[in-house]
């Protein structure tokens, strides 16, 4: 072996045993000597295979590749939330959380096995050139795409620069090239619309570091409308999660006092309790929270948390079950290391984890080909391998029915409001009132309001 290969197996080993003590805690470094000597001996058998595959495998072998499976093999066996993190995707975290990125703004997905346009972002240099939904990016600079993460990374780089892409479009016989100027690209995690007067719809995608702040624009957006809020439909369908304390702080926008959320580590680790704090502005509307299965860890804080403040209606289905809190610590070579530190409770105590937050109402996602007994079945945390227990089991309230409500009416966008959807991909108005789901908040809304005339009255 040379001494440079040999160098290389060394800074991988450490790389290991750095993980391993973040892992195993800050006690490991006082007991290594007494209590860990099995640990401890492992490694070095761990140092002795390494180094015995590159001397004589059949192959050779690549080192860090190798290494790099090696820790992320042992991470992943202790839960599926925990992962080593490799540059390029402890980079895409970092964007995914911050709330902006440099590219040309367009959201794309896998279709047909073609990266195709959803849409693009409105102000942004694939808008302005014409990029519409549903073109096909067959190449980046003349490379073709066959890989979406690939093709997404190809396409950002650094403001100022361009970036050519060749895309297909149906109507066109002929492909079409795209001469594009990166810029930097704002990331909206919330999006709003007025359903009616009165009554409005917000959808968080999922939590970044600015996601309060554009939900209280949102909201301020609404509420400075000549009528006043009557209700509000807050969508968390499909929010995988994000922030932590963005979760909080849009728990307590709508909470006045009391606990939101508690989380709790091993032997008294990284344990804390969130609590409500009184608002300037007074939100006492009533809320419709809408969940389904692809609701997971921030988004079931924030519907755990109104669900037993008993400050929403949790209308849905069954969400994923996280109930657990991951932190990143970076490591050498702009590697990162994300692992479980915590489990959390809602405020009654609840512990979600493989349960999920069970809806007041059951009101499951029909498509024009559905039947009302069709039912939902997506993947949850208790189909993951390796996924944590729960630590409690209390009960849920039991759901409640609502009565129908008045046919819609269209309402025009205060000013406000015009101006807030202007810097995101603004919502169908139609699209929403179709949806069933949101359909049947909206009328509990209604209803709500006519009982509470009535009473009054």
């Amino acid at each position: 072996m040379t001494a440079r290969k040999t160098r290389h197996l060394k800074m991988w080993v450490a790389m290991v045993l750095v993980s391993v003590l973040l892992i195993l805690g800050h006690g490991f470094y006082r007991d290594l000597s007494a209590n860990n000597e099995e640990t401890y001996q492992g490694l070095k058998l761990f140092s002795d295979v390494i180094e015995l595959v590159q001397k004589n495998y059949v192959d050779e072998v690549d080192t860090q590749k190798m290494i790099e499976a090696a820790i992320q093999g042992m991470v992943r066996s202790l839960d599926p939330h925990s992962a080593l993190l490799p540059p390029d995707a402890l980079k895409e975290l970092q964007i995914d959380t911050h709330g902006e990125f440099t590219g040309i703004g367009i959201h794309v997905t896998m279709r047909d096995n073609l990266v195709t346009v959803i849409a693009p972002i409105e102000g942004t240099p694939a808008y302005r050139a014409g990029i519409k939904a549903g073109d096909k990016i067959i190449k980046v600079d003349g490379t073709l795409t066959e890989d979406l993460r690939d093709a997404v990374k190809r396409m950002r780089g650094p403001k100022g620069t361009t970036v050519v892409i060749t895309i297909i479009r149906q109507g066109e016989s002929e492909p079409i090239d795209f001469s594009l100027m990166r810029d930097v690209i704002p990331i909206y995690s919330v999006k709003a619309e007025l359903l009616k007067p009165g009554y409005g719809y917000i959808w968080i995608t999922n939590f970044r570091e600015n996601t309060t702040g554009d939900l209280i624009e949102a909201l301020q957006a609404m509420e400075t409308d000549d009528t006043p809020m009557k209700g509000l439909i807050l969508d968390l369908r499909d929010n995988p999660g994000g922030i932590l304390n963005q979760a909080i702080e849009v728990s307590d926008l709508f909470l006045e006092a009391g606990e939101i959320l508690s989380i709790k580590g091993r032997d008294g680790q990284n344990t804390k309790v969130f609590r409500a704090h009184t608002d300037d502005v007074k939100r006492d509307y009533p809320i419709v929270v809408l969940i389904n299965g692809g609701s997971a860890s921030a988004s079931e804080i924030v519907a755990g948390a109104l669900q037993d403040h008993k400050r929403a209606l949790i209308l849905g289905t069954t969400s994923f079950g996280k109930g657990s809190v991951q932190t990143v610590e970076t490591l050498r070579d702009g590697y990162g290391l994300k692992f479980t530190i915590a489990r959390y409770y809602t405020p009654s105590g609840r512990s979600i984890q493989a349960k999920g937050v069970e809806p007041d109402l059951e009101v499951k996602y029909l498509t024009l080909s559905d039947t009302e007994s069709s039912s939902e079945r997506m993947f949850k945390e208790k189909d993951l391998k390796n996924h944590l227990n729960a630590e409690s089991d209390e009960a849920f309230e039991e759901p409640r029915s609502e009565p129908p409500a008045p046919k819609q009416e269209v309402v025009p966008d205060p000013p406000a409001l015009q101006r807030f959807k202007s810097k995101n991909s603004p919502l169908d108005r139609e699209t929403l009132l179709s949806d069933n789901q949101v359909l049947r908040a909206l009328d509990i809304l209604i209803s709500f309001d006519i009982f509470k005339d009535l009473k009054n009255g």
